[in-house]
């Protein structure tokens, strides 16, 4: 499946979930991360993430695509990010 993660967290811990996220996921933008992953590792992700946050103070929000088929992706002006996987 193709999941694109968008997050909005504590400064303390926004390393940490980068970190976290990026084993799994290609950073694209500012707290922004995109890719395909299997339904195991997202919810491994889902759990490893859960670890991290607050649930009080942070937002972790994952939209799941079943399919890329119907989907395109443009972009204007910078492209951050990229579509390497740093472990």
């Amino acid at each position: 499946m193709f999941v694109i993660l968008v997050y909005d967290v504590n400064q303390k811990r926004v390393s940490k979930v980068l970190k976290k996220c990026r084993q799994y996921l290609h950073w694209v933008q500012n707290s922004v991360l995109e890719g395909e992953i299997s339904e195991s590792n997202l919810k491994k992700l889902k759990m490893e993430l859960e670890r991290i946050i607050l649930k009080d103070e942070d937002s972790v929000i994952f939209y799941n695509l079943r399919t890329t088929r119907y989907s395109s992706r443009e972009i204007i002006g910078l492209e951050k990010g990229g579509q390497e996987n740093i472990l």
